[in-house]
């Protein structure tokens, strides 16, 4: 024990040489964590030489926050460049293909919903709207030639034109009720209630005062009742992408979605001719799902993000690719993943057309891969990098990304053939200095079952290893997720432990970055042995790291974390006190009321009245008489995920059992709490409520 503690002081000192300093740095805030600029991702422009990012500088204040598109230089040799300036930000940017201008959505002026704009590159001037429609515009695609824009707007059924949903539009406005009619399901997803809206495609010329086209008006595939594209925290999307001669457009869709409280929803590739008609099935199946197509630069592959479609808890995503017949229905993928043992988060193509690059996470991180285009082994670039990139893009022989650490908030980088990365931009340098912000320290140890489990620890600010801190534990959310190497605005590890707590993140059974049979490894067994993971992990650290006052300890978790807060709760008295926040407190509860059913049938083996245990064995509510330790618990009113009544059944037991509360109800927020006043207050209750029990 002596040597594994001596071992785990060198490992500190050899990660943390910044410590012996460390005086001169104060602890992090609520303030530094909230005000700290957020980054989009970077678009590249087609010569490799620039690149756009949307950069965000919020507030405390209502409508506070300011967001601006910035300029870069690939090669870094000029300061990002501010493009606009206005108070509304700017989405989903789209370079011309001769890179002369740029469109994006935007909401200025007197715009009710967001329109399509242009902004010539080649000189100064202000952004000219181009669209004008009664639905809002987003999302533009320039064609191949660059004289016209594709985009999405959500329409209303049956609409033909911009005129009829005009009419349908200010009908509704004039109704003396308000009332939601549903003969489907979901009618609910995320924070709000589904209306009855379609996600379309249009094309026009890309010049103010120009006609737009709904391509898929009247075609009998917008008529199927499970029509949808595919869900975002924003809406449906159709993810499409010009044909490389500029006659057609391919997108996603699924036509099954009024299935989703009893199948998958699966996701199709169609074609539909830049003149509208009728749209073209080309790909998908029942067993597979194929989303996000893209093309390669020569024009004779697709691609796409391909998902096996079957009654397994967890599928790893993967990249699938087709040989292109213009249009034509496309023959069996070839799976360029196949044998990779993680799930694909994002990818690209490389300029050359014979590389496939990735994202993946792995083992708390997420690290750049790339693969042969005709499939092959796929490998890392740098097997050993830290922190986490998000948004990869090709500029020429190199790699574009957003890239950020435990210790190191986001930056856009570029990124060489050995993985290795320089700076492009330095929006959070100055906010970041004399923060006491140290990376991570992560350890393994063996689970029950044999498997791996990683970890990490946050240390506290002026940490000092002769010292005793109190024990954290912060339980991730997904499950079919990780806690990565890198901040959280909304749950910062950092902010958790700057009292003077050591903070324990455990990626427990079912968390991704660790193989296919690691996640579906929690398949029947949702809350038990992740918990016991999470024991597991505070026994080891407290063993291993001399500097854990294992007398002292606590929990914390959202989402699945705070299914797994109650889940102790009601199992253990192993903690002094619970923070708890959108945690479910019933199974079958949660199932009954939630956006999205099916998948929890699948993970507890079969519906709430079929012949599975699990429903009640590992329902924390089933133990509600042992609900003993001291609790926070928060949620979101408009949290449809975790919905309200899933807290307050657990504020009841609570209650019942004369358990010593308290219980805060965000009346405004969703399944995250995202008004900066609001998570202000939240952290300030989190960290009164932790120090009444873990500080002297």
């Amino acid at each position: 024990m002596r040597l594994a503690r001596t071992a785990a002081a060198l490992l500190l000192l050899a990660v943390f040489p910044q410590l012996a300093f460390s005086e001169d740095l104060h602890p992090v805030s609520h303030e530094d964590i909230w005000t700290m600029n957020r980054l989009g991702s970077a678009v590249v422009d087609p010569s490799g030489e620039f690149a756009v990012v949307s950069v965000t500088e919020p507030s405390y204040e209502e409508d506070g926050d300011v967001s601006d598109l910035w300029l870069l230089r690939v090669d870094g040799g000029a300061e990002p460049r501010r493009l606009t300036a206005t108070r509304e930000g700017e989405s989903d940017v789209a370079w011309r293909p001769d890179g002369a201008a740029i469109a994006f959505s935007a909401k200025r002026g007197d715009d009710e919903l967001s329109q399509i704009y242009v902004l010539d590159m080649t000189g100064p001037g202000e952004a000219v709207v181009i669209t004008d429609l009664a639905t809002g515009a987003s999302k533009p695609i320039w064609s191949p030639d660059g004289r016209h824009v594709a985009f999405e707007s959500k329409v209303y059924p049956g609409a033909l034109d911009d005129e009829a949903n005009q009419a349908e539009k200010e009908a509704r406005e004039e109704r003396k009720y308000n009332v939601s009619a549903y003969e489907m399901f979901p009618i609910r997803y995320w924070d709000h209630w589904r209306d009855d809206l379609q996600v379309h495609l249009f094309v026009q010329e890309a010049k103010a005062g120009a006609v737009a086209k709904n391509l898929l008006a009247g075609s009998d595939l917008v008529e199927q009742a499970g029509f949808s594209g595919a869900s975002t925290l924003s809406g449906a999307t159709l993810h499409a992408a010009w044909a490389p001669d500029g006659n057609s457009l391919v997108f996603n869709a699924t036509t099954n979605l009024n299935e989703a409280a009893h199948a998958r929803v699966r996701f199709a590739l169609y074609a539909v001719d830049r003149d509208g008609g009728e749209p073209r099935a080309l790909a998908g199946a029942d067993d597979w799902s194929c989303t996000g197509p893209k093309f390669s630069r020569d024009g004779e592959h697709l691609y796409c993000g391909y998902s096996p479609e079957n009654d397994e808890v967890y599928n790893l995503d993967q990249i699938a690719r087709f040989d292109w017949r213009d249009g034509e229905r496309l023959e069996a993928p070839r799976i360029l993943t196949d044998g990779f043992d993680r799930s694909v988060n994002d990818f690209v193509i490389g300029s050359n057309g014979r590389t496939v690059y990735l994202i993946a996470a792995d083992a708390g991180r997420t690290r750049i891969y790339r693969v042969p285009a005709r499939g092959g082994k796929v490998a890392a670039l740098n097997p050993e990098s830290r922190g986490v990139y998000s948004g990869l893009q090709v500029a020429g022989n190199r790699l574009v990304a957003k890239w950020e650490s435990s210790a190191v908030p986001a930056e856009i980088v570029k990124i060489d053939r050995k993985g290795r990365h320089q700076p492009l931009s330095r929006f959070n340098a100055e906010r970041v200095e004399g923060i006491d912000l140290a990376p991570f320290v992560e350890f393994w140890f063996e689970n029950e079952n044999g498997r791996q489990v990683h970890s990490w620890l946050a240390l506290p600010p002026g940490f000092d290893e002769n010292k005793k801190y109190p024990l954290v534990l912060q339980i991730h959310g997904g499950p079919f997720s990780s806690s990565m190497d890198s901040q959280h605005v909304r749950w910062s590890a950092s902010l958790l432990a700057a009292p003077g707590y050591v903070v324990l993140m455990t990626d427990y059974t079912g968390s991704v970055g660790y193989g296919e049979a690691f996640s579906r490894d929690i398949g029947g067994d949702p809350l038990k042995t992740p918990g016991e993971d999470l024991l597991r992990a505070a026994e080891v650290a407290i063993d291993r790291f001399s500097f854990i006052d294992g007398s002292r300890q606590a929990a914390t978790g959202a989402s699945y974390g705070g299914h797994l807060v109650n889940w102790l709760q009601a199992t253990t008295e192993h903690f002094k006190t619970l923070v708890g926040h959108a945690g479910l407190v019933s199974l079958e509860g949660q199932y009954a009321s939630s956006d999205g059913i099916y998948h929890r049938e699948i993970m507890n083996g079969g519906p709430p009245w079929g012949d599975s245990i699990v429903w009640r064995e590992q329902s924390p509510s089933t133990y509600a008489d042992r609900f003993s330790t001291p609790i926070l618990l928060t949620i979101g009113e408009k949290d449809y995920r975790v919905p309200v009544n899933q807290t307050i059944a657990a504020w009841s037991y609570v209650q019942r059992n004369q358990v010593p509360g308290r219980l805060l109800v965000f009346h405004d927020a969703n399944h995250w709490i995202m008004k900066g006043e609001e998570a202000r207050y939240f952290w300030n209750e989190v960290h009164d409520w932790l120090a009444k029990y873990l500080l002297d």
